[in-house]
Order: C-alpha cells, then sequence, then structure tokens
C-alpha cells in the first residue's frame, strides 16, 4: 500500500479499496502538479458536491436584444435551409416527386436566408447608430448625446436657481401670488 492509499485507508484498521489517486510525477513543479500534489496530501480538500461547471465572466459583452433576435432567426432560417436543402438532394438520388418541390423550396428559402443575415447586419448597424457604439462625427448618437446633456444641465441649473430662491425666502421674485 502506498502512502496516498494509507492516508485514504478507514481508521478502524481495516484496509479498504485503494481509491486513492495517484499523484503525477512533478516533471515542470507548475500549478497543476502542485494542485495534485495538496490534493493528495488531503490539503485544501473540497467538499463531495463540486458543480458541474464554473462560470466564468463573459469576455465579451452581450449582443443587444434586437441584435440578438434577428441573428436567432437567421440561424433557424438558415437550418432549415440546409435541412430542405437535403432532402431534395436526398429526393433526387431516389428519384422521388418530392424532388422537384423540394428543390423549389430551398431556392426559395436560399434566398429567405440571405435576407435573414442581411437583416442581422442591417439591424446591428441600426443598433450602433441609434445607441452610440460608433466613434465618428457623423454619428447621429453623438448629437442625441449632446442635446441631452444640455437638457440635462439646463434643468440642473433651473433646479438650483429655485432651491436658491426658496432658501433666500422668496426674496427675488417679481411677485408674490
Amino acid at each position: 500500500m502506498g502512502t496516498a492509499e494509507r492516508r485514504e485507508a478507514p481508521e478502524d484498521g481495516v484496509v479498504g479499496r485503494g481509491t486513492a489517486r495517484r499523484v503525477p510525477e512533478a516533471t515542470g513543479g507548475g500549478v497543476a502538479s502542485q494542485e495534485w500534489a495538496a490534493e493528495a496530501a488531503g490539503v485544501g480538500r473540497q467538499p463531495a458536491y463540486r458543480p458541474l461547471w464554473v462560470e466564468e465572466p463573459a469576455r465579451r459583452r452581450r449582443m443587444p436584444d434586437p441584435v440578438r433576435t434577428a441573428a436567432v432567426r437567421a440561424v433557424i432560417i438558415i437550418a432549415v435551409t440546409l435541412m430542405q436543402a437535403m432532402v431534395a438532394f436526398l429526393c433526387t438520388l431516389a428519384g422521388s416527386w418530392l424532388a422537384f418541390p423540394m428543390v423549389i423550396s430551398s431556392v426559395v428559402s436560399t434566398v429567405v436566408a440571405t435576407w435573414g443575415v442581411l437583416d442581422v447586419w442591417v439591424t446591428r448597424q441600426v443598433w450602433n447608430q441609434r445607441n452610440g457604439v460608433v466613434s465618428v462625427p457623423s454619428s447621429t448618437a453623438r448629437s442625441l448625446r449632446r442635446e441631452r446633456r444640455t437638457a440635462r444641465r439646463q434643468a440642473k441649473a433651473a433646479a438650483r436657481e429655485r432651491e436658491r430662491i426658496r432658501r433666500r425666502g422668496g426674496t427675488g421674485q417679481l411677485s408674490h401670488s
């Protein structure tokens, strides 16, 4: 019985089945071999429950909802088109009467799938233009942001002025109604 198996053996002296994992040879002394060695030694033991996967933060930001909807629609249309093309091919090989209608529907589906891909591209461009991802001087979103910023500043200035007048007890007003 090896050292790792002795550590895993039951306490009452009964020798159980050797269930311990062997520690791989630590050739490079890397992190993986250190983890194996720590696990074999019983250091940093994890509970019996281990999750199936670990959530990791996304590398890229999520696609906007309209773009994602268009992309899902395009993928479904493309999948149906590929299935129709395969059925048309197999019907043609089999000499079935269904071959001609399937070929026609495959051609129509190809046109629709092309439209779906263009829809994703156009939706993405429109979303970028409206929501300010594109940072060029001609961007519509930049001017909209500038207008919103100006309106916010004016509203804050008016609120500050009203607050200042209220703190003075109404002095500075032309009429007391």
